[in-house]
């Protein structure tokens, strides 16, 4: 991996003579939309239409000719006609596996490509008509799209970008998102948070220094990020999120109703649930501007009207509304800030454009929050200020955070931390391990993610065995572990053995990602079983202790046998075995008490006997 180059404020990153424009845009890559937008000679940033003037791209790619996609409002369209070949939402499965579907197949009608399915670990793959393709091939195609749109306008080829990602993406998502740029021809200067995204855009790094909230709601994601703004460098200090929930969740309560409003029992099909999705998305968008509206559809061979109150809608989506709320209050509780500390509030995503959602964020602030930018090109200006940043020149320095602890699994399943969570990226941290056997001559890595004590309640990223570890006493090899984040928030592990200059590199890649339960549930857990974690952790530890005491006195016992009075030997095999029985207790104290006088009698004589 090469090394991470993070400028300063008011640097550069070319020298005043080579500079010049590089071909990069900035692209926000939505659930719902997508945009791509560039910094002007002027040096504001600038939304890139197509030839009808229409800035967004619908998210929505059609496969009716499969050897020549189409993508955007054309895709759209389709969708009312229930063609079985349309995919839209995709970016709900970036970074998904198999296994992921079934806690967020519910809301995506998509047809699972069957031969995938009894492969738990294998990446998703949608049955689109006669084509198979995967999350990371439809977002290929919209951001080739948007490359292309954007070229078309510059008037030359573009080939560098920022991308925006949800704050809440892990790994692989993350890395799910730069394969798709690369199969689209685009090389990604750097993965972007929508929130910090978000900040850019308004130039908060202009304003008084602070913590800034961002409420970002999109179509399939919600994001909640503080930001802490100082001289100049936004600090993201803490995020939370649901990687599904959004827009597409109320759309879905809307099917619900009217799927109820006309007694239908059984289940609807992909076609159908995709058709009536399109449907629902237009009635909230005209509930967003009146108190009522009238939905129009056809089901089964029929056609029906049924009225939409703004109040009905509004009921029905409340918890899903609540469910944001709640995250932001996590999120301040674990941080011990008050509404009070936050200093302006930032709405962003096409879904804060609902009034239940602007007046419940407006609620909970005690303030109205800004939106005076387009809440659905505001993140896409973000990236283009960033890009411009990263190839001529900017003046904002952005930091931003790992949303989960990343270390190894030791001896007895514990978890060594090397980089917490909320640490800013990108860090770098390396740590000195051993061995714990005599002669071992390989050591097994197991890289983990998340927050619990023990390995096996965190989830495992990648494991790799460093061999040729020179044979001596356990404790006296030394193998440097580093960690390294970059600035996307990837991963790569090096393991060292010092003596002989040996070394294993892994880039941590995974093949799918976290669902939002698990990602959530790491989080509870965490504070929920902290106590109970830390004490199974220090009797482990102490186990593991007793243990090597046990090895080091039998050794001793080897040695000297023959200098030690038969007396001196019972005492001591005697205090050994009373240690080996405590093992197995669950009373840490009664194991150390034993382990201790164990050490001491051995010490008495061994001061004794002066082993040569």
């Amino acid at each position: 991996m090469q090394p991470i180059q993070i400028q300063e404020p008011k640097t550069t990153l070319l020298n005043h003579e080579s500079a010049r424009p590089l071909n990069a845009v900035g692209i926000d890559l939505g659930t719902t939309h997508s945009l791509v937008a560039y910094v002007d000679s002027q040096g504001n940033p600038v939304a890139i239409a197509d030839d009808q003037g229409r800035v967004t791209l619908p998210s929505v790619v059609s496969y009716e000719h499969a050897n020549i996609p189409h993508v955007g409002y054309e895709a759209k369209e389709q969708l009312y006609h229930r063609k079985s070949h349309v995919v839209a939402s995709i970016k709900r499965l970036m970074g998904k596996g198999i296994k992921d579907i079934p806690a967020i197949g519910g809301h995506l009608p998509y047809k699972i490509d069957e031969d995938d399915s009894h492969t738990k670990e294998s990446v998703v793959r949608l049955q689109v008509g006669d084509k198979k393709v995967t999350p990371i091939e439809v977002s290929s195609v919209i951001l080739a799209s948007l490359k292309e749109r954007a070229e078309k306008h510059l008037g030359h080829e573009v080939t560098q970008a920022v991308i925006t990602v949800p704050a809440y993406f892990d790994d692989a998502a993350r890395v799910a998102t730069k394969d798709a740029a690369r199969l689209a021809g685009i090389e990604v200067l750097r993965l972007l948070s929508e929130p910090t995204s978000a900040a850019v855009a308004y130039g908060l790094d202009q304003q008084e220094e602070g913590l800034y909230a961002v409420y970002d709601l999109g179509g399939g994601t919600f994001d909640f990020s503080l930001l802490h703004l100082q001289k100049g460098v936004f600090k993201v200090i803490a995020t939370a999120g649901d990687t599904v929930l959004g827009g597409d969740d109320f759309d879905h309560q809307i099917v619900e109703y009217l799927l109820q409003s006309i007694h239908v029992s059984h289940v609807p099909s992909d076609e159908t649930i995709r058709y009536l999705m399109a449907i629902a998305r237009d009635a909230k968008e005209q509930l967003s501007h009146h108190v009522d509206t009238v939905v129009q559809f056809n089901y089964a061979g029929q056609s029906y009207e049924v009225v939409l109150s703004k109040a009905l809608f509004e009921r029905l989506i409340a918890p899903l509304v609540e469910k944001t709320l709640h995250l932001v209050r996590v999120v301040l509780i674990e941080q011990e800030l008050d509404i009070s500390d936050i200093h302006r509030v930032v709405l962003v995503g096409g879904s804060t454009y609902v009034p239940l959602v602007r007046e419940s964020v407006s609620r909970m602030f005690a303030q109205e929050p800004l939106s005076s930018l387009h809440p659905e090109q505001v993140v896409a200006f973000g990236a283009a200020i960033q890009a411009h940043a990263l190839t001529v020149g900017g003046s904002t320095l952005l930091l931003d955070v790992l949303p989960l602890s990343l270390g190894i699994e030791t001896m007895g399943g514990l978890v060594e931390k090397l980089i917490f969570r909320n640490s800013p990226i990108p860090a770098s941290k390396s740590q000195v391990f051993t061995t714990y056997q005599d002669g071992q001559s390989t050591l097994k890595i197991k890289v983990v993610q998340g927050e619990r004590e023990k390995a096996a309640n965190c989830r495992s990223l990648a494991e790799f065995t460093l061999r040729g570890i020179p044979p001596m006493h356990a404790g006296k090899a030394r193998v440097t572990i580093s960690f390294q984040v970059d600035a996307d928030a990837l991963l790569t592990v090096r393991a060292r053995e010092e003596m002989t200059g040996i070394e294993q590199v892994v880039e941590v890649k995974p093949t799918y990602g976290l669902t939002e339960q698990e990602i959530i549930a790491i989080l509870k857990e965490s504070f929920a079983h902290n106590e109970q974690d830390h004490r199974q952790r220090l009797l482990i530890e102490s186990r593991l202790e007793a243990r090597q005491t046990i090895d080091e006195v039998e050794q001793w016992l080897g040695l000297l046998k023959n200098r030690l009075s038969v007396q001196q030997y019972e005492h001591v095999e005697e205090y050994r075995q009373c240690l080996q029985q405590t093992l197995e207790s669950e009373n840490r104290d009664l194991i150390v008490q034993t382990k201790n006088a164990l050490k001491a009698l051995v010490e008495q004589l061994v001061g004794g006997t002066h082993p040569a």
